[in-house]
């Protein structure tokens, strides 16, 4: 895998700049056409740099209000470049499309399945005139889930907070969120708890005086369907692996295809961190080379030890996160269930 060697503090100076810039263009032009549309009390979230080698290409999150949807995330794209390609918010719709589509038909035969991902409200695109003559503008339009990610409650404040019956709902809950993923066709490729959200509160069956949220995967840019990829093999590499570093599964760092055991070894290490509060696999965030070390730490670092309660998860963390993919799990059904008889 390929890294720049250039400084990296020099680089993220360089973009926070260029991105403070670009944001002072183009969230007045954005905030002026969202009130067009009907849109209220605009609040610009996130903005980012889409392709490194397009100043003028970026994304970002604006949450606002509308008349008929209510609260709302408003996920757009500026591109130079009308060209789809694999990560473009266009395509992220289609998926979340599709998806939303089969887990619906779905539920119609298995009432229980819960939906997977969040409803799409509206999509759009335009052509504007922002930072060249030219550009395209695309938005997909979303609930807003005011209790946010499962991100939000890892962190270190909300983490001392979980009873160990909560941590073990919000692993069994990611779980079936993934496996009803797999189940109608498709991998997510970026699986982390920033990209799961609590969608609401649910009565505990096993205590009432406790309510667990229902979860919702999002973010699909890198998503892929389950029988496009069954025909790779593993002698298909390709330069660079896209994803999210601290969850990225050994084979990615190889250059290997993504598979269905990628997903599962990424929950993998998302089931340490809830249950810790902190990844298996870390690296200094000065480290002057960090695409190599993460690699290291994946593809070479030994699993770490949970802390003694939570030693009956060892061996389901130890299996999710086997360094070659023959001795993962081979599905999410196997994980529930193991985890159903963890708390038996």
């Amino acid at each position: 895998m390929k890294n720049s060697a250039s400084n990296p503090s020099t680089i993220q100076a360089g973009t926070k700049q260029a991105l403070k810039m670009q944001a002072q263009q183009i969230l007045p032009l954005l905030t002026t056409l969202f009130l067009s549309l009907h849109y209220r009390e605009i609040a610009h979230q996130r903005i980012s740099q889409q392709d490194h080698n397009s100043k003028n290409d970026c994304q970002g999150l604006t949450r606002a209000q509308h008349a008929q949807f209510g609260q709302v995330m408003i996920k757009w794209q500026l591109s130079a470049d009308t060209n789809k390609n694999s990560a473009d918010l266009a395509y992220e719709a289609e998926v979340l499309q599709s998806i939303n589509s089969l887990s619906t038909s779905k539920n119609n035969l298995k009432s229980r399945l819960p939906v997977i991902a969040p409803p799409i409200l509206a999509y759009d695109n335009f052509t504007i005139k922002i930072l060249k003559p030219s550009s395209q503008l695309t938005i997909v339009v979303m609930p807003s889930y005011p209790n946010g990610s499962l991100a939000t409650h890892l962190n270190c404040r909300s983490h001392s907070l979980l009873t160990a019956q909560k941590k073990h709902h919000f692993i069994m809950q990611s779980a079936h969120l993934i496996a009803n993923l797999h189940n109608i066709g498709w991998l997510h490729n970026d699986i982390k708890p920033s990209n799961i959200l609590l969608d609401g509160f649910m009565p505990n069956q096993a205590d009432n005086s406790s309510i667990t949220p229902d979860l919702l995967l999002i973010d699909f840019a890198l998503a892929e369907a389950i029988n496009d990829i069954a025909q790779n093999s593993d002698t298909n590499t390709t330069e660079n692996s896209a994803g999210t570093p601290a969850y990225l599964a050994p084979e990615r760092w190889q250059g290997k295809g993504a598979k269905l055991q990628s997903d599962i070894y990424a929950f993998g290490i998302m089931l340490y961190e809830i249950l810790t509060g902190e990844r298996p696999f870390n690296i200094d965030s000065l480290n002057d080379e960090p695409l190599r070390e993460w690699a290291t730490q994946h593809c070479q670092q030994p699993i770490p030890k949970l802390p003694l309660e939570y030693s009956c998860y060892q061996s389901i963390v130890n299996k999710a996160l086997a360094k070659r993919v023959e001795n993962r799990y081979q599905s999410m059904a196997e994980i529930l269930w193991d985890l159903e008889r963890t708390r038996k």
